[in-house]
């Protein structure tokens, strides 16, 4: 007997199937990932079936989700050989490799502009690649910035004693230079927590959390040159 969840995912690619792209002429998704992975078509009819994906995992459709679990068990060996080189980089540990390449796939094959795209496997593949190294170049360098900080150089601050009201003078500073992304700027530099959980924490994906953080980010260090 087949469970729940099993006939669910099955009756969500029949409604792939039934959308009349290159899909169709495989009977479950089994037959679709053999093609995908060791079936003798060539690379443009793979490519257009993964069109095909991109477009159902896109959409509001009730096959996205089936179209999107397609798409990453598609590119599980392209992702596999990503995550061992990103442990061979010491990016993070073997969850923490696994969980980024996950959200970042996803990402990839939710925001692809396929007008744009030649080779959809290998542009998504390199990109999260290119994406986790740049991570970790960053806080590498945010680590090497903390670590040549003297901490007996650091000034005693004489002039505030409650600690509210120097985290609401720190606000108000950054908010003159960086503008409405002040907080977000505390709670990642200063208050230690990652751009993913503020993301959840402000209701905004990851990637746009990135963005306006590296903005906010760029504002200080061009606001503190010109102080300097």
């Amino acid at each position: 007997m087949k469970s729940s969840s099993t006939l669910g995912f099955q009756h969500s690619f029949e409604a792939i199937r039934r959308a009349g792209h290159p899909v169709a002429q495989y009977r479950d998704p089994t037959a679709l990932l053999d093609c995908l992975h060791q079936g003798s078509d060539g690379a443009d009819h793979k490519n257009l079936i993964l069109a095909a994906l991109v477009r159902e995992a896109q959409s509001n459709g009730p096959g996205g989700d089936c179209a999107l679990t397609l798409m990453l068990l598609s590119l599980w060996p392209g992702l596999d050989a990503v995550r061992r080189r990103s442990l061979w980089r010491k990016i993070g540990t073997p969850d923490e490799v696994a969980s980024e390449i996950l959200a970042r796939t996803t990402e990839a094959i939710r925001g692809l502009d396929l007008r744009r795209v030649t080779r959809i496997a290998a542009t998504i593949l390199r990109n999260v690649e290119r994406d986790i190294i740049r991570m970790r170049q960053r806080e590498d360098r945010h680590q090497n910035l903390r670590s040549e900080i003297d901490p007996d150089e650091v000034p005693i601050d004489a002039g505030v004693s409650n600690p509210s009201a120097s985290q609401n003078l720190l606000h108000s500073d950054l908010a003159r230079i960086t503008g409405k992304d002040a907080g977000l700027v505390i709670r990642v530099a200063i208050d230690g927590f990652s751009q993913a959980e503020v993301a959840t924490e402000l209701g905004l994906s990851e990637a746009a959390t990135r963005k306006r953080y590296q903005r906010a980010t760029r504002r200080l260090r061009t606001g503190l040159q010109e102080i300097g």
